[in-house]
């Protein structure tokens, strides 16, 4: 029964996966959807999470400069010759099996306050890898905003071609009528069937503009299926709701300097680079730490458990009587050896302890920590160089985006005028050209004349509303809402 039931199993999880990719690829994706979904898998994103994850290991090591530290070892060896028996002392000419192991710790007292400076590093050092993730995320959403706003473009443009493919049908159908009944030469027919077809290939080009629109979207969400890729047609106000003279370049900038993410990410690297001077100023300053010691060994070989006369030679004579010349004899005793005791009578007999302070006073260490002290305090007027170049390259990015978006505003508005106009012009050549008075070849001039303005018309209009959006998203408002 399991073997069934596993395939059951198996196959629900298959039409699982199966409906949740045919999901993805029928929807029409949201601007929302896509900036949400381009965030959570593109790549700089990911790597920058992981700097985040660096540094919380980081602050972690710093945390772990306060703690004691305590560590174990023991060494096993054999040993043949002749070698001293690290549990008596005493030479021997043999092969014998050794142990020995202790318990180190050791707590840092005084280390220049290198312990309390790594830390403020560590944690300041996870705010600039947010800060520059954030950064990283607003890249990411003015790129996906821009292609989102590209594809809408050429979208409309589509939706403004095709009318015009069925205008110029209309016409060449009236035409022929025309030339039939002999009221238009063939040449007028010739005219209408090369701008029917001008008009094809227009709607051809802004077709396959919107596929290649649509790849490039696809491509910053790290999609595949290019094929079936789309997005939602969403409605566009046909002007932002921001009023460009109610926001002065300066009020823009000063408000950009609080929330702007490279501004917090110059500003942090100042704060880490004041603490790298503070940790190497740390070095040239005295280091006090605490220590204990435990440790014992063991030995196998045979050990003297007592004594005796040598039967076979139960005196020696150890000096003679200076006045008789008479010898000083002694018992010759000999030791009585027995085998080693057990291992852990030996590990509790020859345990032994130390504890104590270490003052470690840096005099002369080839330069290196003057030469550290020297370096940050370089890295240090770096980082504010740094802070400086990134403030005035804001300053010159706001000045240029609000410049660019006053002068799309103005084009927007000189297209729209535009654009009325020639419709307006072309419903008249319509009228004329519908009666008979206005030939086919000027007609058709008219209505290419429209169809640039038209052209130009969604150019400036979308373009206008990036360039709002990008001056919206430097102060500070919600640069995913469209709206």
């Amino acid at each position: 029964m399991k073997a069934p039931l596993t395939l059951i199993l198996l196959f629900s999880i298959i039409l699982s996966i199966q409906a949740q990719t045919e999901d993805l690829s029928n929807k029409k994706w949201t601007l929302e959807e896509c900036v949400n979904y381009a965030i959570e898998n593109n790549i700089q994103v990911k790597q920058s999470e992981n700097d985040i994850a660096l540094a919380e290991v980081d602050k972690r090591q710093a945390i772990g400069n306060f703690i004691p530290s305590l560590n174990f070892s023991s060494v096993g060896a054999w040993n043949s010759g002749l070698t001293q028996d690290p549990a008596t002392g005493v030479l021997i000419n043999q092969t014998s099996q050794t142990t020995t192991g202790g318990i180190q710790s050791g707590v840092p007292i005084y280390r220049g306050f290198r312990n309390q400076n790594q830390l403020k590093r560590a944690e300041l050092r996870i705010m600039s890898s947010q800060y520059q993730l954030d950064r990283i995320k607003d890249d990411v959403t003015l790129q996906v905003i821009n292609a989102y706003l590209q594809v809408l473009f050429n979208k409309e443009a589509v939706n403004v071609a095709i009318p015009q493919v069925e205008i110029t049908k209309e016409q060449l159908e009236r035409t022929q009528r025309l030339v039939n009944a002999g009221t238009l030469p063939q040449g007028d027919l010739l005219d209408v069937q090369a701008t029917l077809a001008n008009d094809e290939q227009n709607l051809i080009i802004t077709e396959n503009n919107v596929n290649l629109a649509l790849i490039n979207l696809a491509q910053l969400l790290q999609l595949e299926d290019y094929e079936n890729f789309d997005i939602a047609n969403e409605e566009i106000e046909t002007l932002p709701l921001l009023n460009l003279a109610d926001y002065s370049v300066d009020q823009i900038y000063d408000t950009a300097l609080e929330n702007r993410n490279e501004i917090k990410v110059a500003r942090a690297n100042i704060e880490i680079a004041e603490a790298d001077i503070k940790l190497a100023k740390g070095a040239l300053q005295p280091t006090l730490s605490g220590f204990y010691q435990w440790n014992s060994r063991y030995s196998d070989r045979d050990i003297i458990t007592g004594s005796e006369i040598d039967p076979n030679n139960p005196t020696v004579v150890i000096g003679q009587v200076e006045t008789t010349g008479d010898n000083v004899i002694s018992p010759n005793f000999t030791p009585i050896i027995g085998p080693a005791n057990p291992f852990f009578d030996q590990i509790d007999q020859n345990k032994g302890s130390a504890f104590g302070l270490s003052l470690n006073i840096p005099i002369l260490n080839g330069f290196t920590a003057s030469n550290d002290v020297r370096r940050a305090k370089i890295n240090f007027d770096q980082s504010k160089y740094q802070l400086e170049q990134e403030e005035l390259t804001l300053e010159r990015t706001i000045h240029q985006v609000y410049a660019d978006a006053i002068g799309a505003l103005k084009l927007y508005d000189a297209t729209k005028r535009s654009l009325d106009a020639r419709e307006i012009s072309f419903d008249y050549a319509q009228e004329r050209f519908d009666v008979g008075v206005l030939n086919s070849f000027d007609f058709s001039q008219i209505k290419n004349q429209l169809v640039r303005a038209n052209s130009d018309f969604l150019t400036a209009k979308y373009d206008f509303i990036f360039r709002v959006k990008l001056l919206e998203f430097y102060y500070g408002v919600p640069v995913e809402n469209l709206k």
